[in-house]
């Protein structure tokens, strides 16, 4: 087994919070060339696009939840959008995504509690990657959705495996049932060729 394919699988493994981030911190100087390059990640192009496709205005200000190394920031930036912000967990990949100067802001989080940004509501929040086994779970979707404006959008990837483990589809239901949100469009893309691996893509309106 490869080196890139020896490290994915330590992303997906990780037990807690601590072997992700040392994991992450191994392959940020080469995620880019070996998850996109070399296994032919779609999801961030994709869903950049989908939100790119429901927002009226490229003068909104997007906040990148689990940004990685940029790959959705520099979509977003290509697409016209300027006023991006992006938050993760890893420094390391933080310092990656710095490289790219997509972003107006770069900031250190964890989206398995609550964002503590309220005070500064996004037009829109996407999140692509970040919903998967070992990452962050189902009970995050409400953090996005409290950082951003009544009205806003909010726009994530959750990869098969862990819609069927973690049981998204009861936390989807539940923040519509509470008026939280609604779902406006839903759709099923691949995620990475190279393990012929699909994602979910939800698309919500905030209430």
């Amino acid at each position: 087994m490869s080196d890139r394919r020896d490290i994915h699988e330590r992303v997906l493994q990780a037990k807690n919070p601590a072997e992700l981030a040392d994991a992450y911190a191994d392959w940020a100087e080469k995620y880019d060339a070996d998850l996109v390059g070399e296994m032919g990640y779609e999801a961030p192009r994709a869903t950049a696009e989908i939100l790119h496709a429901a927002l009226t205005s490229s003068d909104v200000r997007i906040l990148d939840a689990g940004c990685g190394t940029g790959l959705v920031g520099e979509e977003l930036h290509r697409l016209g959008y300027k006023r991006l912000v992006g938050l993760d967990y890893s420094n390391d990949m933080l310092e990656h995504a710095r490289r790219k100067n997509v972003y107006v802001e770069l900031l250190q989080g964890d989206l398995t509690k609550p964002l503590e940004l309220e005070a500064h509501p996004f037009d829109a929040t996407i999140c692509v990657g970040t919903f998967t086994l070992g990452h962050v779970g189902p009970e995050a979707i409400a953090h996005l959705i409290s950082v951003t404006k009544a009205g806003g959008l909010v726009c994530i990837t959750v990869r098969d495996e862990a819609w069927e483990q973690d049981d998204y589809a009861a936390t989807i239901r539940a923040l519509q049932d509470e008026q939280l949100m609604e779902v406006i469009e839903e759709r099923h893309l691949t995620y990475i060729v190279e393990e012929a691996s699909s994602c979910r893509v939800f698309l919500m309106k905030v209430n």
